[in-house]
């Protein structure tokens, strides 16, 4: 197991036990309970060889502020999608048609049940809020970020960028007169960072605007648990792109001519010294020892 927190490494330090216990879940006791399910999923679906893939993926959700804890369990198989349990019911749900016939050989199973009932409402919560109490410091961070205008060419929507905010509750959205837009608008995914923090971005239609009404616009980013905004207007200055400007080519251009020129040049004169070098006579040796040396190699 590798361990790639720092704030996660620090607790395993103090606490080396807690990483025992998750190698010997994941090792010994979760791959022979996998094996059960996969070799049942595949008789259930006529498939007697071959490789076939069963995920899970299971956990709470706790809010500090209400005290709400929600757990959520999932299974896919082959990379769809199975089935997802409710909570409420204690009962599987199928999350395609071909799932219905895997639920009469998972729901009769109480004791998988009374399994998850103990783990969402006792064994989860306790320690995410232990873990959440050891890293406060850093889990609970609040970090603002940079957000840019982005178009690619002047026909293209206008994407509003941010990057580099903590935590990940966060909304980026786009306005007009101070109303918020729900049309004309393209809100892409929160995506994590290299260095922890996430970034998002969501794009404009401006194709039936015209330019004197860009100053209606404006990009509004909210982080949650801080007061402030970070309001980005719509003006052309602001606004960065990777189109190049005809007047921003004309020195490279002339730069290039110039090279090419010399170039051309400077393969005309060697060619000519080549010429004049080829129909010369050899010059006459300046003293006897260059001469001696022509002759007689080895003095």
């Amino acid at each position: 197991m590798e361990v790639k927190h720092d704030i996660v490494k620090s607790f395993f330090m103090k606490y080396p036990e807690r990483l025992q216990m998750y190698r010997q879940r994941c090792y010994q006791v979760l791959p022979n309970y996998f094996k059960a399910l996969t070799y049942s999923l595949m008789r259930l679906y006529n498939q007697s060889e071959g490789v076939h893939v069963l995920q899970e993926v299971d956990g709470v959700e706790w809010d500090d502020e209400t005290g709400e804890v929600k757990g959520f369990a999932q299974f896919g198989y082959d990379g769809e999608d199975l089935l997802a349990l409710d909570l409420n019911t204690l009962t599987w749900i199928a999350l395609r048609p071909e799932a219905d016939i895997v639920i009469p050989l998972w729901d009769p199973d109480k004791d998988s049940m009374k399994y998850y009932t103990f783990l969402f409402t006792q064994i989860y919560p306790e320690l995410l809020k232990e873990y959440v109490d050891y890293g406060r410091s850093s889990l609970l961070r609040t970090a603002l970020p940079s957000v840019s205008l982005l178009q690619k060419t002047p026909s293209s929507p206008v994407s509003c960028h941010a990057t580099g905010f903590y935590p990940h509750r966060a909304s980026l959205v786009w306005r007009k007169d101070g109303e918020e837009l729900h049309e004309e608008v393209d809100h892409g995914e929160i995506l994590p960072n290299h260095d922890g923090t996430f970034q998002m971005s969501v794009d404009l239609n401006l194709s039936s605007v015209t330019p004197e009404d860009w100053t209606r616009y404006d990009c509004v980013f909210q982080l949650s648990g801080v007061k402030e905004d970070i309001i980005t207007k719509l003006e052309k200055d602001r606004i960065r792109t990777n189109e190049v400007k005809p007047s921003d080519m004309t020195v490279p251009v002339t730069a290039a001519v110039v090279v090419l020129a010399l170039i051309l040049i400077g393969a005309a004169g060697f060619i000519v010294y080549k010429k004049k070098k080829a129909i010369s006579p050899p010059s006459s040796p300046d003293n006897s020892t260059e001469l001696s040396e022509r002759v007689n190699p080895e003095t």
